[in-house]
């Protein structure tokens, strides 16, 4: 079952990728709808939607699937496949290449089966629950380092929490005095898959989804990382905050965000710790 659901999702991100590259930075004004401040949508994103569950569908039709787009029936026992078809829509949108489709199997609300891919790269980051992560096959693991000066963190603005955009400026700070840089590419599964890969050392983001975030961290996990959520527990999938990096940077970020994020979320109406 493993390596026929592997199967399947390669086959669906090859699919859907070979469209991506195609529509990379051709996208007209009337192909683009906006769901939220910052937040949109082209017909790209739907028809690979459709391409990737359109071939889930065909072959595991018993399965359930949370996709952002057209098909969220939520998270269930047994196998729910969590996809963004094309997480950077921004990016995408605007040619600029750091785009990816995440897909993940979850067995009991579990993700088991992580899948980041980089179409304009041709690149595709995947990871078993217990089997380690890879990069086109080749193993991969977190940069190990004992200086926080050395580190690189990546990290996304909170465009669906725009209110506590203050405090997330403070962690920003700190985090940019105390390392060697920070970076923002605007597509958190990217990031999670360059944080597995040791291309950068850390990440933390506000008000993700699940289908932004489920695959990326199983690949952090398999490659040797911690990830938790902005309280230190294991329930990014469900309220969206994520924190992940190595022995070294998970603990720093940690403490940043608790000291500034968690309090803001806190005095937020309905905050799902």
């Amino acid at each position: 079952m493993i390596r026929a659901m592997e199967g399947v999702a390669h086959l669906a991100m090859e699919q859907a990728g070979a469209l991506i590259r195609e529509k990379m930075g051709k996208i007209s004004s009337s192909d683009i709808h906006t769901k939220g401040i910052s937040d949109y949508v082209t017909q790209v994103d739907m028809e690979s939607e459709r391409i990737i569950t359109g071939i889930i569908e065909k072959h595991f039709p018993r399965h359930h699937i949370m996709a952002e787009e057209t098909e969220n029936d939520g998270m269930h026992e047994g196998f729910t496949w969590v996809i963004d078809p094309i997480d950077g829509t921004a990016n995408f949108i605007h040619g600029f290449p750091f785009v990816a489709i995440s897909i993940a199997v979850c067995e009991n609300r579990e993700p088991i089966l992580g899948f980041v891919l980089d179409p304009v790269r041709n690149e595709c980051f995947t990871a078993r629950k217990g089997g380690g992560a890879f990069l086109n096959g080749h193993p991969i693991q977190m940069r190990s380092t004992e200086d926080l000066g050395e580190t690189m963190i990546a990290t996304g603005f909170p465009h669906r929490t725009r209110d506590i955009i203050d405090p997330y400026l403070e962690v920003f700070k700190r985090v940019f005095l105390q390392t060697s840089g920070i970076r923002r590419a605007g597509a958190a599964a990217l990031d999670l898959a360059y944080l597995a890969a040791g291309r950068v050392d850390g990440f933390w983001e506000a008000g993700l989804k699940a289908w932004d975030i489920a695959a990326g961290a199983l690949l952090v996990h398999e490659a040797g990382g911690i990830v938790t959520d902005f309280w230190g527990e294991e329930n990014y999938l469900e309220n969206g905050h994520i924190v992940g990096g190595s022995s070294l940077t998970h603990p720093f970020l940690l403490e940043q965000v608790k000291t500034f994020l968690v309090p803001a979320l806190a005095s937020r109406a309905g905050v799902k710790k």
